[in-house]
């Protein structure tokens, strides 16, 4: 049986994707369905809430309004069935998370076994993206996003801080000298990332544009390849600190990095229109003061 509340969860998608297939696709339906829902709503409240044509949708000014409504007070629902059920029960349910390789691996992953022994009702989901995704198109619940944030519709929680450092592998230390200067540099092999061009405009005390000799999507691959010696990269101590204790790699150029920088952020974000659920609340609360964003390696 459809309820008005499923109703509405339908039209809100739609405003989200900005098309009725694209809601179908999330809310895995038929197109049908979704068009079934919004004309009862309009039927209900006998206006039209979304101007139809061949390219697009747009919401009417009633439709504007009534939305607005909507989405707050489902959220308002949504808190409060989560308090009624969640009184005497420990946070169940799937937990989606987002999050680049690097992060998953060296700050999640060693995190697991306790998490799910205080938590064994909760469904983790770990999933590695290396580049920034839509939270509603991949059914995701929280994302830990690194650098300056962009989307306004996104609550953010501040996580810390993670510094910088220019590293590379004693072995190509050896072989090519260490660089004591910035425009040193430009004589040295320079890992960098192929998708992220940004990412290779590193926050220097001095502008410097450094072009990769060698290049890869992934930080992972990045950080591996810089063990393995094959040039300099820049990367955040959360997922090089274990190699910088153990001599893996070695920084250069310490105080050349201008800093604090955007880069060094680190920001748990969901939507603005949905409430904290426990089970999110539970897994910020518990991970922020056992990440290992950034220590005393000296």
């Amino acid at each position: 049986m459809v309820t008005r509340t499923d109703d509405l969860h339908i039209f809100l998608t739609v405003i989200d994707c900005g098309s009725f297939s694209g809601a179908a696709r999330i809310l895995d339906i038929q197109v049908a369905k979704v068009s079934r829902a919004v004309s009862r709503l309009e039927q209900s409240l006998d206006c039209t809430l979304l101007n139809r044509t061949t390219r697009k949708l747009e919401l009417t000014e009633e439709g504007r309004l009534f939305s607005e409504q909507a989405r707050t007070g489902l959220s308002q629902l949504a808190a409060a069935e989560e308090q009624v059920r969640t009184l005497k029960k420990a946070p169940a349910g799937r937990l989606r998370v987002d999050a680049v390789t690097p992060f998953i691996l060296h700050q999640l992953v060693p995190l697991m076994a306790e998490f799910r022994r205080l938590y064994p009702q909760i469904t983790l989901e770990l999933a590695a993206n290396e580049n920034i995704i839509d939270l509603i198109e991949r059914k995701t619940d929280v994302a830990i996003r690194i650098g300056a944030l962009q989307d306004s519709n996104l609550h953010a929680r501040f996580l810390g801080r993670s510094p910088l450092h220019i590293v590379a592998a004693p072995s190509y230390l050896e072989a090519a000298g260490e660089p004591h200067t910035l425009a040193a540099l430009e004589d040295h092999q320079i890992i960098g990332f192929s998708d992220a061009p940004h990412l290779n405009k590193w926050p220097l005390t001095s502008p410097l544009t450094l072009t990769p000799t060698l290049s890869s999507s992934s930080g992972e691959t990045i950080r591996q390849l810089c063990i393995a010696g094959h040039g300099l990269a820049l990367l955040s101590e959360f997922m090089i600190g274990d190699d910088l204790r153990q001599g893996r790699l070695q920084t250069v150029l310490a105080n050349q990095i201008s800093t604090p920088n955007t880069r060094e952020q680190v920001n748990a974000v969901y939507y603005r229109n949905t409430s904290l659920s426990r089970r999110i609340s539970a897994f910020l609360d518990f991970i922020e003061p056992r990440l290992t964003l950034a220590s005393n390696l000296n």
